[in-house]
């Protein structure tokens, strides 16, 4: 029986993308509208950060967080709405005292961090479900303060993506189940080849997936010229897949993607020559088991 596979389009992330790429969308009515021309192309479910309009750095900004939010809803779309919860986990050791946080540190408190998934009610936000060095930065999310942020996105009615970056991550979200901190069986994404986490091949893949909790919906995906491979290999193994230009910048080896669309397209025809079919929106709904908003 053909299977259907739900498409997630990661719009803009965080990264300093959008002077390598100018199809990056940086202001909340391009977002607004990449994820809209996103879900027109086939994806069920756009995951969203906003970015400050001026530097098009990352920001925590809830009312850019808001416009975005309300543009997508507006336009009568019914695509997923998947808001980050990742800004505010960055932590530089300073160089004389590494006590103290050297520019460019991030580091807020759990209420802040999902102040804006409380407030706008998304049906899914992600929560990074560990720490780990992330380039030349840590990545920190403690237990305490995961508890924390699952605790409020549970009392918000939000479904929590958990973003799992290697093993370690993935035992503490199965915990964290069991603990009762999140609703069972879980929804996973499995996120390869950022450094310094799982490497990007399907062995990881394999591997992870093979942790996950009996009967949990997951992702996967890989980051730049993995992301297409990654994509083949997790709808192999009976995943979802996740495209989008805050993985990945390039349609074909030397081609910058023209957009997030062009993206899920080609995500869509990997889908469909393996033998399954792309899911609608109303389709992923079922699929994860939420209501309509």
């Amino acid at each position: 029986m053909q299977r259907k596979v739900m498409i997630a389009c990661a719009v803009t992330g965080s990264a300093d993308t959008p002077a390598r790429n100018p199809a990056v969308p940086v202001t909340p009515p391009e977002i607004a509208a990449s994820a809209m021309d996103a879900a027109k192309a086939g994806a069920a479910i756009v995951h969203i950060h906003v970015r400050d309009p001026q530097t098009t750095r990352p920001s925590m900004d809830g009312a850019l967080y808001r416009e975005v939010v309300e543009r997508i809803r507006a336009s009568g779309t019914d695509v997923l709405i998947n808001l980050t919860t990742g800004p505010g986990a960055r932590f530089i050791p300073g160089t004389d005292d590494p006590l103290k946080a050297a520019p460019g540190s991030t580091l807020a408190l759990p209420a802040a961090r999902v102040r804006h998934v409380v407030e706008l009610r998304p049906e899914i936000c992600s929560l990074d479900m560990g720490s780990m060095n992330m380039g030349g930065q840590v990545f920190v999310n403690t237990p305490s303060h995961l508890e924390a942020m699952a605790t409020a996105i549970r009392d918000a009615n939000v479904t929590p993506e958990l973003e799992v970056f290697e093993a370690g991550h993935l035992m503490l979200a199965k915990r964290m189940i069991e603990a009762g901190h999140i609703k069972p069986p879980g929804l996973f994404q499995i996120c390869l080849g950022i450094s310094w986490g799982q490497p990007a091949i399907p062995e990881a893949v394999a591997y992870m997936s093979g942790l996950l909790p009996p009967d949990c919906v997951w992702f996967a995906f890989g980051i730049s010229l993995y992301q297409f491979p990654i994509a083949a290999q997790t709808v192999l193994l009976g995943g979802h897949v996740r495209v989008g230009l805050e993985d990945n910048l390039y349609l074909a080896k030397g081609e910058l993607a023209p957009s997030n669309a062009a993206l899920v397209e080609k995500a869509a025809r990997i889908v469909e020559i393996l033998g399954d079919g792309v899911a609608t929106p109303a389709e992923a709904r079922q699929i994860l088991k939420l209501s309509g908003r």
